[in-house]
């Protein structure tokens, strides 16, 4: 009674803290949820105690109409339900019959009820499948039942970040994978199983000492019988809980008998000692210091086909700006027609023609001889490892991967249809800081997603999913190219913000981390320091990844900049959250006096034309031109409400009013504010203007005089269009299967729960 107690008043202190009722320790905040489980964690025999407890808020929550307190609550019952070593089969049918019911309720209730409800029938079949499937996944072990894998990308900037913070994440990184080894991870996923399915049945002593004995060879014999146990009472339809529990206990058997002791500990015996807890092992994690532009979509190309140990070390700093993927297998997104790309061995280089070549078996005529194509001399191109065709071409005959073309015997044999890629590769990337590396994050992602449509090779084999922790450190990097205001923390997080508001449980969670992770790399090291933060960011993070898989998509926005200088070619960029332009100062002596002639007699700033296309309930095109001047705008694509539409850009302009009056002329700034999904503006005098993208001081252009901002089309839209125009001239909307595809580039970023209306 005191334990339940003491958890009861733990899950309801959790509760107030989403209401706003933040603990009086302000140390605590974002640690109520961590200290919850590592408690369970130190006592797995309470984790049915702890589930029920859950299951009773979550009842009581429904009846209540308390809804913000229903994601929260079914994210750390399914936490503890993986790691819990056996719960009883009433606990997971209540919680399965409580799944189901949020099927009734809007998204995401219904999306996280149908989601939950189908793993806790399997895992009611088949105890113990989550967990299994979990480590397996994580930590790349081989096998054909399950062949999935998962690796985390931590990704920070080192201009954003100070030194101690990276320091300190790639030393927690680095010590959370020191004890986590292949074999160690097999052993917990079996030792694990047998608990689920035999509970206070099972000698985990005797089971860990006969695992312990065993060459590594066995233990892998082993562990593939437990998971193809496990995957085949999970997938059979008609599989029954006992005879799943009776094959796991005969293996049991088979294994404790090679342990001469185990006749001291027969199983069912009352010294047994009761369930003990098996840990689940941190997921692989790598940390990366995001200093190239392609570094993501190189880090992802080496996890679907890892470099081969010969490779030399300096390998990967090779450079990849002129790499394109052209020699791959190809498919295609917007053509149901598989091709298939050749490795040849010929270089097309006459020296390098072996001499049986150049000596034919027959006499040649004339005709012939001067038919065929003629060589020249050339110098062959030593291409880096990721560059090389074999290497890609090797990338794709792994599991999951379309078989290689086989020639035709006969005619009049079809071919045989390729078999679909699988996707059995997640990489989840983690991006920590503001704002700005959101930006670079958007940027990266476009540059992925045409990269993907030119030459296909991630996107069928390669389940995407991304993930942002908001750190702010003491003295932010603020925009020196733009003379506006100190930029606060709250507003480089405008991201956070909105998914702390639309999300609770983020907000409890993640945001939190800001000032948190800053303070604990900064700590004077001590051995309490490294118990909290080996323990704590770590946890954190994996929480983080595991559970939070609702996205929450954004509008990515693509900019044109057209510059003073005819001559020079306009960019093309994108941004995520801001746009903000200023005017810029004229250097040229002989344009002050007509500069500041300008200025007195009209005010500051410049005139400017805006073109924009006004957002009016019925979604109809209103397009509105008007001529002010300006000394800057600012447009927002992160709205400060998360009922308001994403797919909308918040402009602010500063416009100078001139005022006549007794004394002479004045002017006076007002601020005009629209709403808008496309917009142009001009300079006419051609006086040139500043634009900063992200609030990103390394991505500001100089000498602008027009700008256009438009939502940021998918390129496999693009080209299918394009592919599309081609036969139909007339055709202004869209037909066939172009009506069907992802028009405009959204970027997705996981939370717990997406966006609770």
């Amino acid at each position: 009674a005191e334990v339940e107690s003491d958890i009861l008043r733990r899950v309801r202190t959790l509760l107030r803290e989403l209401d706003g009722h933040h603990p009086a320790c302000q140390s605590d905040r974002g640690m109520l949820r961590w200290t919850l489980h590592k408690k369970i964690d130190q006592n797995p025999s309470n984790s049915s105690v702890l589930v029920r407890i859950l299951v009773k808020e979550l009842e009581r929550a429904e009846r209540g109409d308390f809804r913000h307190y229903i994601i929260p609550l079914l994210h750390t019952l399914m936490y503890t339900l993986i790691k819990a070593p056996s719960i009883p089969d009433e606990l997971c049918s209540r919680v399965y019959d409580f799944c189901k019911k949020l099927l009734t309720l809007p998204k995401p209730f219904c999306t996280i009820g149908l989601d939950y409800a189908m793993r806790l029938k399997m895992e009611r079949t088949a105890p113990g499948m989550l967990y299994q499937r979990m480590v397996i996944s994580e930590q790349s072990l081989k096998s054909d039942p399950y062949p999935y894998q998962e690796k985390i990308f931590i990704f920070a900037d080192p201009e954003l970040l100070s030194e101690a913070i990276c320091n300190a994440l790639v030393t927690d990184t680095e010590a959370a994978q020191v004890s986590q080894s292949p074999r160690a991870c097999m052993c917990y996923v079996v030792i694990h199983a047998m608990q689920a399915a035999l509970g206070e049945g099972c000698d985990v002593s005797g089971l860990k000492r006969s695992l312990q004995d065993m060459p590594t060879s066995d233990i892998e014999h082993w562990f593939r019988q437990v998971v193809a146990a496990v995957e085949c009472a999970g997938h059979e339809a008609s599989a029954d809980r006992g005879q799943h529990a009776a094959r796991l206990e005969e293996i049991y058997h088979t294994i404790l008998s090679t342990l001469q002791a185990a006749s001291l500990f027969p199983p069912g015996d009352a010294s047994l000692g009761g369930l003990q807890g098996t840990p689940l092992p941190n997921p692989n994690i790598s940390f990366h210091l995001w200093t190239e532009d392609d570094q993501l979509w190189k880090e992802l190309v080496l996890f679907i086909r890892p470099l081969s140990q010969s490779c030399e070390p300096n390998c990967l700093s090779q450079d990849l700006d002129s790499f394109e993927i052209q020699d791959i297998i190809s498919d295609c997104e917007c053509c149901e027609q598989t091709r298939f790309s050749v490795l040849s061995t010929d270089s097309g280089i006459e020296r390098d023609l072996p001499a049986a070549a150049e000596e034919p078996f027959a006499p040649c005529s004339a005709e012939t001889e001067q038919s065929r194509l003629q060589r020249k001399g050339g110098i062959k191109k030593k291409l880096s490892p990721l560059e090389s065709v074999a290497f890609l071409q090797a990338g794709c005959n792994g599991v999951g991967a379309k078989p290689p073309a086989k020639p035709q015997k006969r005619a009049s044999v079809p071919p045989e249809p390729a078999a679909p890629l699988q996707r059995l590769h997640t990489a989840r990337i983690v991006l920590l800081g503001d704002d700005r590396i959101l930006g670079r994050l958007a940027q990266a992602y476009h540059s992925l997603r045409k990269r993907e449509t030119r030459r296909v090779f991630l996107t069928p084999r390669l389940n995407l999913q991304f993930y942002y922790i908001p750190v702010v450190t003491g003295q932010p990097n603020t925009l020196t190219v733009v003379d506006h205001a100190v930029t606060g923390q709250e507003e480089l997080c405008e991201v956070a913000g909105y998914l702390g508001r639309a999300d609770p449980w983020y907000e409890s969670n993640i945001n939190t981390l800001c000032h948190m992770i800053p303070k604990l790399a900064t700590m004077p090291s001590s051995p309490s320091k490294h118990l909290v933060t080996d323990l704590f960011i770590t946890d954190v993070i994996a929480y983080y990844v595991r559970m939070g898989v609702q996205p929450v998509c954004f509008q990515v926005y693509a900019v044109k900049i057209f510059f003073n200088d005819p001559a020079q070619e306009p960019a093309e960029d994108v941004f995520l959250t801001e746009l903000r332009t200023q005017v810029q100062e004229s250097n040229p002596h002989r344009e002050l006096n007509t500069t500041k002639k300008k200025t007195t007699l009209d005010g500051p700033g410049i005139d400017l034309t805006v073109t924009y296309r006004k957002v009016v309930v019925s979604d109809r095109a209103k397009e509105i031109a008007m001529s002010l001047r300006s000394t800057g705008l600012v447009m927002k694509a992160i709205p400060a409400d998360e009922a308001e539409d994403l797919v909308c850009l918040n402009v602010n302009i500063t416009e100078i009013i001139r005022i006549n009056n007794l004394s002479g002329r004045s002017s006076s700034a007002v601020t005009n504010r629209l709403k808008t999904r496309s917009i142009k503006i001009r300079s006419t005098e051609q006086r040139p203007f500043i634009v900063c993208l992200d609030k990103d001081s390394r991505r500001a252009y100089r000498n602008v005089i027009s700008v256009e901002v438009s939502p940021c089309l998918e390129p496999s839209y693009c080209l299918q269009k394009t592919r599309t125009m081609k036969f139909s001239l007339h055709e202004t909307e869209d037909v066939g299967l172009v009506k069907y595809m992802p028009k405009s580039l959204l970027l997705p970023i996981n939370t717990f729960a997406g966006v609770i209306q």
